[in-house]
């Protein structure tokens, strides 16, 4: 079977492992940073989804995880994930189907946002880095995210400035400030990847998923996951996977690259 052909899968209420779902970070255990997903992990994704079911929970938008994963598979990520958690799961699907969503700036308000962005728009500007690109601010649905680079920047920028941060600390002296600052608020604030950081309302983080699998099992003929796995490479205090890895309804995994996955993957259910 080739990678872009459709294949078929037991319904959800049919898997061997029906209360069991695996849910992935992107950036990291499913792909390299940015980068599209390899057909090795592609194939250990549908072998899993025979058995369990499967989904993303990343904090990028939808149209970036479509692109490094549905676009390297030739087919719609929907089509790959029982379960597709954008920003958190802000913006969410099942089986192809929206779940209903939550807007950032419904939550914040113009004002604050506006308070809040003109801060870090200033504090980037008097910032003496390397490098600076564009889109310092990236505003999605159910957060924002804010990169002292800008993600406009190449590949090998990007590497050359998270090496660079792990000395300078840059986004970790950024994040203190704007907790003094907009803590109160009831604002969030994740590292990730490797050149920004996540900002959003407390409870939004990765957990926000959660609550979409807790409505299934309320559904008429719904599952209830008892065994809900999470594989993510960002599980340190302060790491935008941190709150799911350690939450007490997941099983945490803590991956270093999707090859790390495939072989963890393989170890725990047979594969």
């Amino acid at each position: 079977m080739s990678l872009t052909d459709t294949p078929s899968y037991p319904p959800l209420e049919e898997r061997p492992l029906k209360d069991t779902i695996c849910l992935f970070d992107v950036d990291g255990p499913l792909t390299h940073p940015r980068l599209p997903a390899s057909p090795e992990t592609l194939e250990i994704l549908r072998a899993l989804r025979q058995k369990c079911a499967i989904g993303f929970v990343g904090g990028s938008n939808f149209s970036k995880q479509e692109e490094q994963i549905g676009k390297p598979a030739g087919v719609p990520v929907t089509t790959l994930f029982d379960f597709c958690f954008s920003e958190n799961g802000l913006t969410a699907f099942k089986l192809g189907q929206a779940l209903p969503s939550a807007s950032f700036i419904g939550w914040l308000g113009e004002d604050k946002y506006k308070e809040l962005a003109n801060f870090c728009l200033h504090y980037i500007a008097d910032l003496d880095i390397p490098v600076k690109r564009g889109t310092f601010i990236e505003f999605r649905n159910g957060m924002i995210n804010i990169s002292p680079i800008g993600r406009n920047a190449s590949t090998d920028e990007r590497n050359a400035f998270e090496q660079y941060d792990k000395e300078a600390k840059v986004r970790e002296k950024f994040v203190a400030e704007l907790r003094q600052r907009f803590g109160h608020l009831g604002l969030n604030f994740a590292i990730g990847g490797q050149i920004s950081f996540d900002v959003f309302p407390i409870g939004w983080d990765k957990t926000y998923c959660l609550r979409h699998l807790e409505n299934e099992a309320k559904k008429p003929n719904g599952i209830a996951y008892k065994t809900i796995h999470f594989f993510g490479d960002k599980t340190y205090p302060g790491g935008n996977d941190y709150e799911i890895f350690t939450d007490e309804r997941t099983i945490g995994h803590t991956v270093t690259d999707p090859e790390d996955t495939i072989r963890q993957l393989k170890e725990l259910f047979d594969l």
